[in-house]
């Protein structure tokens, strides 16, 4: 069974010899849950998800992954790594992009209205400094090659989230944040704690989620045909439900 825990931004399942087994990051899981549970209604066949932080479903994948996926570039080399021998890393594929975002509170009470406003006027922000973030808040804040705006933005952070989950954890145990600087998804996510205001059209980030085969599914084809269905209309439709551009 594949259930959610806590505000469902992390998936978590028992596997079973019979399924596809997929791994990855909170992040794109509500949209691969959703098309692979539309694939079982298609297919007949089972995709196992599990997801979220890496040290929770490690040890499970190195057991029965087929298909691993990513939150950005960097994530997917760093599981190459981790999981070195074990993917296939000639099938990484970029299959959706999302943007950079600001998450506010409910109604926006400080009347945010982008990445400039959080440079100024003692703005509390959160940015998350880790998995498939890595650099993501400097890069938006130094897109332009304004000193000034990445200092004074710098000097607003007042929490560096270790992970986006972590990053929700703490937007909702400390109401004195008033902005978090994340990808559009967890607030599409997550609509009854937070409303969102783009990020500067001249400043946004865009970052993809990989997907790549180890090789015991590269050689099943049930897998391959997962993964082909994962960039149909009808998964196209899903993903861009939830915040994703293909």
């Amino acid at each position: 069974m594949i259930t959610f825990t806590g505000a469902c931004t992390t998936l978590a399942a028992e596997p079973t010899a019979d399924s596809i087994h997929v791994y990855g990051p909170g992040g794109p899981a509500p949209a691969m849950k959703a098309a692979a549970e539309l694939f079982e209604q298609r297919t007949g066949t089972r995709v196992t998800i599990m997801s979220g932080p890496l040290p929770k479903w490690k040890d499970a994948a190195r057991l029965n992954a087929d298909l691993i996926f990513s939150g950005s570039e960097n994530m997917m080399t760093e599981l190459s790594t981790v999981f070195e021998g074990q993917i296939d890393t000639s099938t990484v594929e970029p299959l959706y992009i999302r943007p950079s975002t600001i998450l506010v509170r409910p109604g926006n009470p400080k009347a945010i209205t982008g990445i400039r406003g959080l440079a100024s006027g003692g703005r509390r922000v959160m940015v998350v400094a880790g998995a498939g973030q890595i650099g993501m808040w400097e890069d938006v804040a130094a897109r332009s090659g304004e000193r000034e705006l990445l200092a004074g933005f710098r000097a607003n952070i007042v929490a560096f989230a270790d992970n986006s989950g972590a990053a929700l954890e703490r937007w909702k145990s400390d109401p004195t944040i008033d902005a978090w600087l994340i990808w559009n998804h967890w607030q599409i996510a997550n609509p009854e704690i937070a409303d969102q205001v783009p990020v500067e059209s001249d400043l946004t980030i865009w970052r993809p989620m990989d997907i790549a085969f180890t090789y015991k599914g590269k050689g099943d084809a049930d897998t391959r045909a997962f993964a082909r269905f994962l960039t149909s209309s009808e998964a196209r439709a899903i993903f861009e439900s939830q915040g994703w551009k293909r």
